[in-house]
């Protein structure tokens, strides 16, 4: 039973339309409106279950004009469920606006929890899912992007984001120039009748994908980075050897400064005058 003034952020299958909660049909069916990314493609989905509901359009263009007019609403005590085209909106979907939006004017909302892409593509590619990040999408271009895969491929979890068929292959070719042997899983079609995994090699993703041009949304898991022998194991070492492993490991001088000194309980700059001999030798 839906309660006036509430907003109802709904979860909405990702692919097939039989991935969807009684919860969610029973809530769609009982609220005044329906805010939608796609009304044309949440028209299809209400169709199929039969259900009619007046439709306002809330997507990444109008999501703060949309987001003020269902507050309003929901202010004069209608009530409303949020759903994006697939999955769960707020998460690279709209939602997230109209979310703090209620929050800044007290309007109560909840979410109905359902299909998730980027979860589906976790349990499914096979990869380690004790501790994860997600990244939605990268960037599409210059050096945000280039920023994003240089965090990527030095996150020590597994990765999952989204991508789009014109830019999978840029992607894959871009990770495998820096490691390309690092493990990677691309799928696509969740939970629809053609669903596909690759799994292996981010080089051989990239082989495969070039000889196979990529159709439809991708989301991609990517294996963690090695995990770096803890600062500890430096302990017993001369701090110019010390400096000199962490330097040779990537990390910022700033940041090797840092811990160093604050692990020998010595002052930065005892350890940088350290660092200045290292780079004039």
């Amino acid at each position: 039973m839906v309660s006036p003034g509430w907003l109802y952020l709904c979860a909405t299958p990702i692919g097939n339309l039989e991935d969807i909660t009684l919860r969610v049909l029973h809530t769609l069916e009982q609220v005044d409106f329906i805010a939608c990314e796609d009304t044309r493609h949440t028209l299809k989905l209400l169709n199929h279950y039969e259900i009619k509901k007046p439709l306002l359009s809330c997507h990444e263009h109008n999501e703060r004009a949309s987001a003020e007019k269902i507050v309003a609403r929901l202010q004069a005590g209608e009530s409303a469920a949020m759903v994006s085209d697939a999955g769960m909106p707020g998460v690279s979907d709209p939602g997230a606006v109209l979310v703090q939006l209620c929050i800044e004017h007290g309007v109560p909302f909840t979410v109905l929890p359902g299909a998730c892409a980027a979860l589906t593509a976790l349990v499914l590619s096979g990869m380690d899912n004790t501790a994860f990040v997600f990244e939605g999408f990268l960037p599409r271009e210059g050096r945000a992007r280039r920023e994003a895969m240089e965090h990527l491929l030095a996150q020590t979890r597994t990765s999952i984001f989204y991508e789009s068929p014109q830019r999978l292959n840029r992607t894959l070719a871009a990770l495998a120039e820096a490691d390309g042997e690092r493990r990677i899983a691309v799928l696509r079609e969740l939970t629809k009748i053609h669903e596909s995994v690759f799994r292996g090699t981010v080089a051989q993703a990239a082989a495969y994908f070039e000889a196979n041009p990529p159709k439809g949304e991708f989301v991609l898991v990517l294996q963690g980075a090695p995990q770096r022998p803890p600062l500890s194991e430096l302990d017993a070492l001369p701090v110019e050897e010390a400096l000199k492993i962490l330097l040779d490991r990537g990390m910022e001088k700033k940041e090797a400064i840092k811990q160093l000194a604050r692990a020998r309980k010595v002052k930065k700059d005892d350890i940088y005058k350290i660092a200045l001999e290292l780079t004039e030798s």
